[in-house]
């Protein structure tokens, strides 16, 4: 910039949470149940509490009974329970149903709720507000803040007003810094601070590559004849094939509503393959096409999901904060589920700050934050399933579920695992194969009625950038783009993103040529993900910015 900004303007708390979502407010929520006078600021980068969170979602609601014993008898968006449960293998002319016995009772679905996740989040956010917790939204944290013995002590919020020459505009606005005794970064999947945080202490050093997943999730309003609240069905198998791992899940909700999404995981190797196209074809399959015949789709969204599991979850714990949720990486993949134990980290997180502080420190590791997770509930929920996803990428669908399947059941029944602890192995970039060992796929155009393209989409999320800012999505090495994404692997970032956020341009003097439509950007990170260099990085827009879901 040409000229010196001024200094930031700054807060002072006890604890800063990055994200409202289950895990920060979980965290906000029971540090004021410990102590009243903590002061407690939850920031929150969408332009309300919600707008940015996107999940199935079945929630197991066994943390929530322990963060709020009476949320039960009160009015919440928790209200319709799981009425079924079913399993499925889709081929392309059919479907094998698969019997409730075979699967492990881990799998099970009784006493969990379909909702809507940012609904829940925002009535978490109204029980912290009730408590004292201050809550931004619209305040985009982009900046970690340390002090002289590289402790964090803040985070800094984003400049407003730069234009995209990178100067103050007229508008300008400087961010403000929050400064506290603790940090907790609850940004969810692939957050850019919990990124930045990872790397600089190298909290990852000994575990595993965290491995990653695209949920993409349509909310449909269906014929009143066909609706079954409560039903809930995942599958797997077509359209991928038996090597590319992936499923759906199809949950009935109240109101003749039913959410539809598809989850493609991320270390698929052809670089043909679209993430998005794939939920499109899904959508074809007779039993799918038959249920949505005659409804509307009225929202769309898309979001990374963490899948490496217990042996990819980096170490909690930094000087000065922590990771929680999302940030971490505690969802159960062959439960697609991991509220339960976002709220439980949040919590865990919470006890071991407000004792620190009551302790007189600040500004330190949370020791016993890391050292308690593996023997929690999240350790228990995780352990018995941390050889599915690698028996699954390492054998393909139909051998990897069965000895998944058969790898829960001797944990079930034995607590131990004929597999050990098995390794994840490569990264979901590095796992990107050359376009040459490929064929490309020709997937159908969309019809408008079932199957949609991606600018339709994106509508549907509500999505909006200003433009006349720095691109958020940082390309460090464009002639690597073009040696590499572009010529090597096809430009699979055209075909990866869900938003049309990426383009090759193959026309004109200077073509090819990288476009990037960053006010498309549904935030999913997937770009940060797969890009086969890790030539691609996600930062924070200015607050406010992004998708705006209203009940996904």
């Amino acid at each position: 910039m040409s000229e010196t900004l001024p200094e930031r303007e700054s807060m002072e708390f006890d604890v800063v949470i990055v994200g409202a979502g289950p895990a920060g407010l979980a965290a906000a929520i029971r540090l004021k149940q410990l102590d009243p006078d903590l002061g407690v600021v939850v920031l929150e980068k969408g332009a309300e509490v919600g707008a940015h969170i996107l999940s199935g979602c079945v929630l197991d609601p066994s943390s929530l009974d322990i963060l709020l014993p009476e949320w039960r008898s009160q009015e919440t968006p928790i209200r319709q329970p799981v009425t079924e449960d079913r399993f499925y293998f889709y081929g392309p002319q059919g479907s094998l149903r698969l019997p409730n016995a075979l699967m492990p009772k881990l799998m099970g679905n009784h006493g969990n709720f379909v909702v809507s996740l940012g609904l829940v989040a925002k009535w978490l956010a109204e029980q912290a507000e009730a408590l004292g917790v201050e809550i931004y939204p619209g305040f985009a944290a982009s900046e970690l803040l340390f002090d002289d013995n590289d402790a964090v002590i803040g985070v800094a919020t984003g400049d407003m007003g730069i234009e995209r020459s990178g100067e103050p505009g007229p508008n300008h606005q400087r961010g403000m810094a929050l400064m506290g005794k603790y940090v907790f970064l609850g940004e969810g999947v692939r957050g850019s601070l919990a990124k930045q945080a990872i790397h600089r202490y190298g909290l990852a050093t000994g575990r595993e590559p965290q491995k990653f997943g695209l949920g993409i999730k349509e909310l449909w309003e269906i014929d009143p004849a066909k609706a079954q609240p409560g039903l809930i069905q995942h599958s797997f198998g077509w359209p991928l094939d038996l090597a590319t791992g992936g499923g759906s899940f199809l949950y009935h909700l109240e109101g003749n509503q039913v959410y539809v999404g598809f989850v493609t995981h991320l270390n698929y190797k052809n670089p043909y393959l679209s993430p998005f196209e794939e939920f499109q074809r899904f959508k074809t399959h007779a039993d799918i096409a038959e249920l949505l015949k005659g409804g509307k789709r009225i929202a769309y969204g898309a979001r990374a999901i963490t899948e490496g599991g217990w042996q990819s979850v980096p170490n909690l714990a930094f000087p000065g904060g922590a990771l929680i949720g999302c940030s971490a990486g505690f969802v159960n993949v062959p439960r697609i589920k991991g509220v339960h134990n976002a709220i439980t980290s949040g919590m865990m997180a919470a006890e071991a700050a407000a004792e620190a502080i009551k302790a007189g420190r600040a500004q330190d590791r949370l020791s016993a934050y890391e050292d308690g997770w593996r023997t929690s509930p999240i350790g228990d929920d995780l352990k018995p399933v941390r050889n599915v996803k690698p028996l699954w990428s390492r054998f393909g669908t139909a051998l990897g579920v069965a000895l998944g399947g058969l790898d829960m059941w001797t944990n079930a029944l034995f607590g131990l695992s004929l597999f050990g602890t098995m390794a994840h192995g490569k990264t979901d970039a590095e796992s990107t194969e050359p376009a040459s060992k490929h064929k490309r796929i020709d997937y159908p155009k969309p019809d408008g009625v079932l199957t949609f393209d991606k600018t339709s989409s994106v509508f549907l999320s509500n999505t909006n950038h200003e433009e006349d800012q720095p691109v958020h999505l940082r390309v460090k090495d464009m002639g690597l783009q073009k040696t590499s994404e572009h010529d090597v692997y096809a430009g699979l970032s055209q075909r990866y993103c869900p938003a049309a956020v990426y383009e090759w341009i193959e026309e004109g003097a200077d073509a090819p040529r990288y476009q990037i439509n960053a006010q498309n950007c549904v935030h999913c990170k997937t770009c940060d993900i797969k890009d086969p260099n890790g030539n691609i990085t996600w930062t924070v827009p200015q607050g406010g910015e992004g998708p705006v879901y209203q009940t996904m």
